[in-house]
Order: C-alpha cells, then structure tokens, then sequence
C-alpha cells in the first residue's frame, strides 16, 4: 500500500512540475524568475528590445548580475549598454505582466508578449492579455506604478 501511495505521490509531481515551473520564483523577488532559475526574462535581451525592435534571446557568455537575477545579452555592446544605464533597458516592474501589475496582482512576464510605451518596456503574460494591455495602458501605468512597491513586499 504504502509503494502505491509513494508511485502515485510521485506521478502528482512529475504530471505537475511543467506547471509549478511557470509560477514566480518567490513574490518577494523584484525581478520575474522561473522556478529554479535565476536568468531575469528567460534569458532575453533587454536591450534588443530598443535596438532591434525584437525579442532576441540574449547568451549566457555575455552576462551580468542585477536586482538579484542574472541576464543575459546578445552581445558585449548590449551588456555594456545596460550595464551603463540598467534602468532604461530593464523591463518595468521586474519583468512581471504589466496588465497584472496594473490590477493589482503578480504573473509572470512572456518575452515573446512585450510592448514599448513611454521609453520603458513592459512584458506581459500572453498575447490576449497584452492586447488588453495596449488598449488600455495609459489607466494602467499609474495604477501599477502604485502597486509595484506593495506586491513584492
């Protein structure tokens, strides 16, 4: 009985792990990390965002460490631009989703679902919530701007 109960423990966790990885790191982070990683927005290029106009995976070779997190870039030139200025490429309010920073709550940030307002980029959870992001950005800035410092205490 007991073998049986351990087995089927084990498949509960394995069946569940693919979801487990997609939540934050830890709500008290100030920079969105998937679960057992440290690599700010999986991985990605802040930079590229503003000198591509895309979503360029960054390397491993060209990193640095921030706000706790580590990120990675496309190339020495990026790593040195935000290096020189970490706030003007950093996506707002950690990498989280802004549409759900803007009503108050935590979700994790998609690279792949950004957008640029204002000089700052914003990560958001996925293309249906980014495009309710878009529609309605300029309510919403303040009011995450407001509830940032608060959630990740």
């Amino acid at each position: 009985m007991l073998k049986k109960n351990v087995g089927l423990c084990f498949k509960t966790i394995v069946a569940l792990l693919p979801i487990l990885l997609t939540f934050p790191a830890a709500a008290e982070s100030t920079v969105y990390t998937r679960l057992f990683s440290n690599v700010a927005i999986s991985g990605y290029d802040s930079v590229a965002y503003f000198t591509e106009d895309k979503a360029v995976k960054g390397s491993p070779k060209y990193k640095l460490n921030y706000k706790g997190a580590e990120w990675h870039f496309k190339s020495a030139d990026n790593l040195a631009a935000f290096k020189k200025d970490p706030e003007a490429f950093a996506p707002q309010y950690g990498g989280y989703c802004a549409w759900a920073v803007g009503n108050n709550k935590l979700a994790k940030g998609d690279p792949k679902h950004w957008s640029r307002y204002n000089g700052k980029l914003y990560l958001n959870y996925n293309a249906q919530i980014k495009d309710r992001w878009l529609a309605d950005k300029k309510r919403l800035v303040p009011l995450a701007n407001g509830y940032w410092p608060q959630l990740t205490q």
